[in-house]
């Protein structure tokens, strides 16, 4: 048991939980055995659920019916009380009976009840939001997704470290390449806040990771950098945006290819492109959002996925605790 990787899961939130959870747990473990699951929720419908399609010895339930719902403000999330599904899961992390927690819960009830449980790591203020985007190359950290609307050079220099350093807990092999968002690729361009962020990375010269400088929004997936910074504000409209870009390509591709006869023996002609590209495209090969920061890991599914995104995340909650992502952040900070 102690080689295992112990993941605490939220099992009651996101759309169509805790089905959609369990699901995701039974088809992660059918890959992957080496991961241990405590799992947070309504005994009785989890046990639906889970059953007979896996291991007994590969999963613990601890029993609540007490949830943050969806519709819950942080501050109500936290008021709720501390028997709910995703405030046990965060605090089986606090009190080390687990690595790693994962809910598809309310993001800002997440993030609140995260800090409130868990302690900054030394030297760092401000925890980020961070994901996995696709580019030509590979995968790239992009961060702060929305933690955090004003943040300091300071912020920004810290969420460069945090970002290196998860990416290298992904991708050991790999070394991480930093680029910060921004308006312009020019010295000149940008703020006082970024320009001296940008002078403060080009002179530290980190043995940890590469500075390139600066990257604008139409180079974030063109593979030269491999973890992207930014304030939370901008982050989060460059996220929002990318992603609906990607629904919009698909769903004008898949109108031209299904509109007409032609359209239809076309892409009967290209099904095997067409099903590399759809795959590329597709979000849950890259779900799984991570809170870095804070003295624990916590990994924030997305809400809406079904349950092979919710495995795939499970894959990131593997990579990380194997990967030492605190330890690698408490050295490099």
């Amino acid at each position: 048991m102690s080689d295992l990787i112990k993941i605490a899961v939220d099992a009651m939130g996101g759309d169509g939980s805790p089905k959609k959870v369990i699901d995701g747990i039974i088809h992660n473990q059918k890959s992957d055995n080496n991961n241990f699951f405590k799992i947070f929720g309504d005994q009785d419908e989890i046990k639906k659920h889970i059953v007979g399609k896996m291991s007994d010895a590969s999963y613990e339930i601890v029993h609540t019916t007490n949830v943050v719902k969806s519709t819950d403000s942080p501050l109500e999330a936290a008021k709720r009380g501390k028997d709910t599904s995703m405030w046990l899961s965060i605090e089986s992390v606090k009190n080390k009976e687990t690595d790693i927690v994962i809910s598809a819960g309310n993001t800002g009830a997440l993030l609140v009840i995260a800090k409130l449980n868990l302690k900054m790591i030394e030297n760092i203020d401000k925890p980020a939001l961070s994901a996995l985007w696709p580019n030509k190359k590979g995968m790239s950290v992009v961060l702060d997704l929305g933690a955090n609307i004003d943040c300091s050079s300071k912020n920004l220099v810290d969420f460069s470290i945090m970002g290196s350093s998860l990416y290298k807990s992904l991708y050991p092999n790999e070394t991480p390449n930093v680029a910060l968002l921004n308006i312009g690729s020019e010295e000149l361009k940008g703020n006082e806040i970024i320009k001296e962020t940008y002078q403060t990375l080009n002179d530290k010269k980190s043995k940890n990771f590469d500075f390139a400088g600066y990257i604008e929004g139409n180079e974030l997936m063109n593979g030269k950098v491999n973890v992207i910074v930014s304030d939370g504000f901008t982050g989060n409209v460059a996220l929002k945006t990318a992603e609906g870009t990607a629904n919009f390509i698909t769903g004008e591709l898949k109108q031209a290819l299904s509109g007409s006869i032609l359209g239809k023996i076309s892409s009967i002609l290209n099904i095997s492109n067409l099903k590399k590209f759809k795959k590329r495209l597709d979000p849950r090969l890259y779900n799984g959002a991570i809170f870095i920061g804070l003295d624990s890991p916590v990994v924030k599914s997305h809400g809406g996925t079904d349950f092979i995104g919710f495995s795939n995340s499970l894959n990131v909650c593997n990579k990380i605790v194997k990967g030492n992502l605190i330890d690698k952040i408490t050295s490099n900070i």
